[in-house]
């Protein structure tokens, strides 16, 4: 498992983390929100982002922390 930041535009409501595959959600600064947590795969990564566009959501960043 890998551990992934996401970083998106518009503030999410942190009772979805569900949604999310339970990523911790933050709301920042700017009206943007970071999801991040472990990831088991990259299919699973993909299942995220695909939530993400679905939810018409602008995707800002993602990066794979060491």
């Amino acid at each position: 498992m890998e551990h992934y930041e996401i970083i998106v535009n518009g503030h999410l409501d942190p009772r979805r983390a569900d949604w999310f595959a339970g990523l911790e959600i933050t709301q920042l600064s700017g009206g943007k929100s970071r999801l991040a947590g472990e990831i088991a795969d990259q299919a699973a990564l993909h299942g995220i982002l695909n939530r993400v566009r679905d939810m018409g959501l602008q995707l800002l960043a993602v990066k794979r922390q060491d």
